[in-house]
């Protein structure tokens, strides 16, 4: 009698795909872009989760949160933008010394081309003399890239996309401002940042959060006042009087009767991130940055070896 012999069947070893650092670099960025634009971040979703509950059911306002609500789960489920409008991209890359910022410009600079080329940006930049559109999101000064360098030896990118709509309605202050019987106080900033959200009155497409500058000149209190948005929703200012201001500007602005979208109801904005640079005595100037409920800002740590994704930081 034969005995039947088992064949031994070599398994085949599928060999990875190495790749070099400065792909692996624009494969992060990309992966970065993709989750910046199509899932909203926890801190966020919780802030919208809550005041959907909060307001009153079968109003024009529930019925705007609703919708709010299930875009973030299709446009999570499908990876597709948030919004179709998917702004300014704004990275701030927080490096090691000794980091060469050109060669990662260029890594940038390719992986918001594919970006763009996969669906996850939108084709938005535009040349503003002549109005032409090179499909490929970058032109003068976009993206807007900031270097900081930091004491850590970690690789820190932290993106935004800043919708044209919530830019919109940003605005800056100067005061004392007459007409609001503003002082140059912390009264008087107060009184200029609720004026910004009366003024918006739905149109930087609420509920929304607002990045407040108090003081530096015109350019750095803007940037400033934006650079807020990348705090988490409930992190308050260390500085007492600010962290007071801002919880009283939330809890103020909501008593306003504009809710979401400007439809009504009990939610205006979500939150108040609020700072402060130093200013000359000859200005005060106040900055609003605000931001729509699609907000769009995510940021992760990358391995400065192998340049691949280590964690997320939203």
């Amino acid at each position: 009698m034969v005995k039947k012999t088992k064949k031994k069947v070599a398994k085949k070893k599928t060999a990875t795909k190495k790749i070099s650092p400065d792909q692996q670099a624009i494969e992060s960025l990309i992966e970065l872009i993709r989750v910046t634009s199509t899932v909203i971040p926890n801190d966020v979703n919780r802030a919208i989760e809550k005041a959907k509950g909060v307001e009153k059911p079968n109003t024009t306002a529930s019925y705007a949160m609703d919708i709010i609500v299930d875009n973030i789960g299709l446009a999570k489920t499908k990876s597709q933008p948030l919004c179709q409008d998917t702004g300014t991209v704004v990275f701030y890359i927080y490096h090691p010394p000794g980091f060469h910022q050109t060669p990662f410009i260029k890594q940038i600079h390719k992986a918001v081309t594919t970006a763009t080329k996969k669906g996850y940006l939108r084709e938005n930049s535009v040349n503003s003399l002549t109005g032409e559109n090179a499909g490929t999101n970058l032109g003068a000064g976009h993206p807007s890239i900031h270097f900081v360098e930091h004491s850590a030896k970690t690789l820190e990118v932290k993106l935004m996309l800043k919708g044209g709509g919530c830019e919109n309605v940003s605005t800056q202050y100067s005061l004392p401002d007459t007409g609001l019987s503003a002082g140059r106080d912390l009264d008087g900033v107060r009184k200029v940042v609720l004026d910004a959200v009366v003024k918006a009155q739905g149109k930087g497409c609420g509920p929304g959060v607002l990045g407040v500058c108090v003081g530096g000149d015109r350019a750095d209190s803007h940037a400033h006042a934006k650079k807020q948005l990348f705090r988490k929703l409930g992190e308050r200012s260390k500085i007492k009087e600010l962290a007071a201001l801002e919880v009283e500007i939330v809890e103020t602005c909501n008593k306003l009767g504009i809710g979401p979208m400007g439809f009504g109801g009990t939610t205006t904005i979500l939150e108040c991130l609020m700072d402060h640079r130093n200013r000359v005595p000859a200005s005060f100037i106040v900055s609003v940055s605000y931001m729509c409920w699609a907000f769009r800002r995510q940021g992760v740590v990358i391995d400065t070896k192998t340049m691949k994704l280590k964690k997320w930081l939203y």
